[in-house]
């Protein structure tokens, strides 16, 4: 069960925005991960709780960032709830689309357990449910995914195997380089992986 934390910047301008505590485990019928979110300065600032199945669908998300909350699945394409600060107000969301995205770091796990690409393959392209903080707003945007890598790097034990994705944003044409071990993001954009107590989980075959 691979527990660690990740620290979180701005892409651009590369200032801080605090650190993400995580565990995360797979299991005989999929993978969750639970975090703790914290702002620059340690001070609490939300959570993230993501089951998928075994075939890479989110079966439960739950996120919470400054009061405001949002609980998902995938029922008929990615539907959800959002709730406001002050817990009198919810509004449902339903979209035809493939997974739900955001700046955590499980979003890109999850991601890339769904398509289950190798290395070769040509590039997919994906509709994804993101929501925005602080706010949580929801947005649909496209991506396409391709493995252009897969590494094996040596360990005290088994070799550890590092997939390299190319992301492109559809709407904006920006590509990025996302880096996978298992079950946990080794750097992606505002993300860097700072701690982890023991090594990432392997999926297995597909």
């Amino acid at each position: 069960m691979p527990r660690g934390r990740y620290s979180l910047h701005d892409p651009h301008d590369h200032s801080p925005l605090g650190n993400e505590h995580f565990h995360c485990a797979t299991g005989p019928s999929g993978w969750r991960y639970v975090s703790q979110l914290t702002g620059p300065s340690g001070t609490p600032a939300g959570s993230v709780d993501l089951a998928i199945d075994d075939l890479g669908r989110p079966i439960r998300l739950q996120l919470q960032r400054s009061d405001w909350q949002v609980r998902g699945a995938a029922i008929d394409g990615m539907t959800w709830v959002r709730t406001d600060p002050t817990g009198e107000h919810a509004t449902e969301g339903n979209v035809r689309a493939h997974a739900f995205t955001g700046a955590s770091p499980a979003f890109y796990v999850a991601i890339a357990r769904l398509l289950r690409l190798s290395p070769g393959d040509e590039a997919v392209r994906i509709r994804l449910v993101s929501f925005t903080a602080p706010v949580l707003a929801p947005r649909t945007l496209d991506q396409s995914w391709a493995l252009v890598a897969r590494t094996a790097h040596a360990t005290d034990n088994d070799p550890l195997e590092v997939d390299e994705y190319q992301v492109s944003e559809l709407d904006t044409g920006e590509q990025y380089a996302v880096h996978l071990a298992g079950d946990v993001v080794l750097s992606a954009p505002g993300i860097e992986l700072e701690d982890l107590e023991s090594p990432p989980s392997s999926f297995g075959a597909s």
